[in-house]
């Protein structure tokens, strides 16, 4: 009697390797320029002036700089098929590169290797870009928006602001592609929007803006009900108060803080 052949199946469960190195998330950048003239690998132009900003290099000649200082190391991961670029080759091809993609590869690299804090504080504040003004063109001051992450010491994005805008256009378009659940955002008081409170709170974060006296009904609301709650010794909200003293530049400075929750 001829015996049947049992089928064994057998399943292997393998934990994914996390995607954390930038080749990872930029491999899939589209390289503008024409294929004769490609001397040097996108990955390894990318990969130099990322890891060369991250040490501080602010122009291509200090990107190149860069490059040509840790070219042994460099080597142990890129190709550099024809050494390090040039800094006329860095400039060039980050002006054709598309900024959008670029912003999102960048966007998703960062998310892969940020420290997930709950509770992390994301400042988001307006910057003008120092020796981006130019008279002899007419060009203005470029002004950016930035998300920082304080404990990660990282900047989480940035939207050029419009030169015929401000910051408050800018502000929403950069919230819309970040990640913040979870997190306390901080902005001043031009963030003192419906559309960017909305914006905030639909990513199950919590916000801290600064309010003045331009938003002159709301400011006026709140005015009244602390002096109310003052007036009654807090009886109507649960509060807690803070006392600062600093002396400094010939000044003595007392500040008095007191917060309302419950509302």
């Amino acid at each position: 009697m001829r015996e049947k052949k049992k089928n064994y199946r057998t399943t292997l469960f393998m934990k994914l390797k996390p995607k954390i190195t930038i080749t990872d998330h930029f491999a899939q950048m589209e390289d503008p320029r024409v294929d004769r003239t490609k001397r040097h690998k996108l990955i390894d132009i990318l990969t130099i002036a990322l890891c060369a900003v991250i040490c501080g290099a602010d122009s291509w000649v200090a990107i190149e700089l860069y490059g040509c200082t840790k070219y042994e190391w460099l080597k142990t991961f890129l190709e550099l098929p024809n050494g390090i670029p040039s800094h006329d080759t860095f400039a060039r091809v980050f002006a054709q590169l598309d900024s959008q993609q670029f912003q999102s590869c960048f966007l998703n690299w960062i998310k892969s290797i940020k420290i997930r804090t709950d509770g992390e504080v994301v400042a988001i504040d307006g910057k003008t870009l120092c020796g981006s003004h130019d008279r002899s063109s007419n060009q203005s001051a470029i002004q950016m928006v930035s998300a920082w992450a304080t404990t990660n010491k990282l900047v989480l994005g940035q939207v050029k602001v419009d030169e015929k805008s401000n910051e408050i256009t800018a502000i929403p378009e950069l919230i819309k592609v970040l990640e913040l659940s979870g997190c306390i955002v901080t902005i001043d008081a031009i963030g003192c929007q419906k559309e960017i409170v909305k914006l905030i709170s639909q990513q199950n974060a919590d916000y801290v803006i600064t309010l003045k006296k331009n938003q002159g009904n709301l400011y006026d609301e709140v005015e009244q009900l602390f002096k109310a709650e003052i007036g009654k010794g807090f009886q109507d909200f649960q509060h807690s108060t803070y006392k600062t003293e600093e002396h400094g530049h010939g000044r003595h400075e007392i500040r008095n803080y007191a917060m309302l929750t419950g509302i």
